[in-house]
């Protein structure tokens, strides 16, 4: 790890600065050390990976994965190829097509997500230049020691970190593009990492992410039958209530013989904004506003036909004839009070 990194990474937790301390650096790597937030949690840095694991007890699910990638990464590399070759897909061109919904420019800043042993970083890495950026996450070990043998050489920044993807170090709005894909169903809090992702990218950074999914329309078919008595993740559901509300031009697609998900979406800026406050032409009148903040208790049938008869007869709407009366009555009805 760079010493620029050691800067660059914030607590998973408090998202504060940290502090390097007791380094040990070889050939302009920091290969070992200790990384301290004022808060006093601490992460240590082992063969020059920093590891931000948060918290220290995973959640089963996560704990889970960690174990069983750990114990399967030279497997996973070995026979990964075969989920493409059941579905006659040819593995580069999928992830390419997959990574091209980024926009990825050279000088672009992007985090992978659950990289694994880096099929995909590889690529990511290549449509990037010297200038760009490109940080790896991975809650193993083993993935991620595999994925820095593959990308070993690459011409662009990289850096490796372990955490929880619930429990994100970088800082705040930095990242122009995140990817991850194949790891986020295992993820013990969905909702909670995709808040991350977004808090870590920049407004108008594009976001892929994508897993296991088989679609409700097949779940009956003998294809799924056979594909879910090999791997019941295809059970999962597509993790739609997960989403942020800054999800912007959000896309869904099914890929790789149509039993994979994937979402892309563009970081936007809070809640969506509508103009909700313009006159709404006819008889009602009002505006979307006013129509949901400004509601009051009903009335009897006899009175609201006889307000629509005055109202028409005014030649206003209800709205503004309402606003009159209600508006005079109240104010009628303070004076008195005084």
């Amino acid at each position: 790890m760079k010493r620029k990194d050691a800067e660059f990474y914030v607590c998973p937790v408090t998202h504060s600065p940290l502090t390097l301390s007791e380094p040990l650096e070889a050939n302009g790597e920091i290969v070992a050390g200790m990384l301290k937030s004022r808060a006093g949690h601490l992460y240590h840095i082992k063969q020059g990976v920093p590891d931000f694991t948060y918290p220290a007890q995973l959640a089963d699910a996560d704990a889970q994965a960690r174990s069983f990638y750990d114990g399967r990464a030279e497997a996973y590399d070995q026979f990964l190829h075969l989920t493409f070759f059941t579905h006659n897909e040819d593995e580069r061109n999928v992830r390419n097509n997959f990574i091209a919904a980024l926009n990825v420019q050279p000088s672009s800043r992007v985090l992978e997500i659950s990289c694994g042993t880096g099929r995909d970083s590889e690529l990511i890495a290549q449509k990037l230049g010297p200038e760009g950026q490109l940080y790896l996450q991975d809650i193993s070990p083993a993935m991620l020691a595999r994925a820095q043998e593959r990308l070993a050489g690459q011409r662009v920044p990289i850096a490796f970190d372990l955490s929880n993807a619930c429990y994100l170090p970088y800082p705040d709005h930095y990242f122009d593009a995140v990817y991850s894909f194949g790891g986020i169903g295992e993820f013990s809090d969905i909702k909670r990492s995709l808040a991350e992702i977004v808090r870590v990218c920049k407004v108008g950074a594009k976001v892929v992410v994508g897993d296991e999914s088989m679609p409700p329309w097949l779940r009956d078919t003998e294809f799924a039958k056979i594909l879910i008595t090999t791997n019941k993740q295809f059970l999962a559901p597509v993790p739609l209530e997960a989403m942020p509300i800054e999800a912007r031009d959000v896309c869904l697609k099914w890929v790789i013989g149509g039993v994979f998900y994937l979402i892309e979406f563009t970081v936007g800026e809070g809640e969506p904004q509508g103009n909700f406050d313009f006159e709404i032409p006819g008889a009602k009148g009002g505006t979307y506003r006013t129509r949901y903040a400004g509601q009051l208790e009903g009335v009897t049938p006899e009175t609201k036909q006889l307000a629509e008869q005055a109202r028409a007869k005014q030649g206003v709407s209800m709205h503004k004839w309402l606003d009159e009366i209600v508006r005079e009555a109240a104010l009628k009805g303070l004076a008195d009070k005084s």
